[in-house]
């Protein structure tokens, strides 16, 4: 998932960001990586998760859920997902 923050709602963003990675922390669900780049304008992001079973863990957790309950209202370009399937990686995967 990809998007462009307003510029006012940055902090308010990555406190609920905050949340989310404090949950994962706590509970980690098996077979998830979960990662958030911020981009160097300092108001894009780009979220990765890699699952390794079925369904996405992140849907259940609620501060997952509080972060993305009113994610359109402080995007400034709203987000866009996709999936995507390995190409290569170095080093590789295992």
């Amino acid at each position: 998932m990809r998007y462009k923050l307003k510029g006012d709602r940055v902090s308010e963003h990555e406190a609920l960001l905050a949340a989310v990675f404090e949950a994962l922390a706590a509970a980690p669900p098996e077979g998830l990586r979960y990662e958030v780049l911020k981009l160097d304008d300092g108001v894009s992001f780009t979220h990765i998760a890699t699952l390794a079973t079925e369904g996405n863990p992140l849907v259940a957790l609620e501060a997952f859920k509080r972060f993305t309950a009113n994610l359109g209202e402080r995007c400034e370009v709203p987000p866009s997902s996709s999936v995507a399937t390995l190409f290569a990686s170095h080093p590789p995967t295992p």
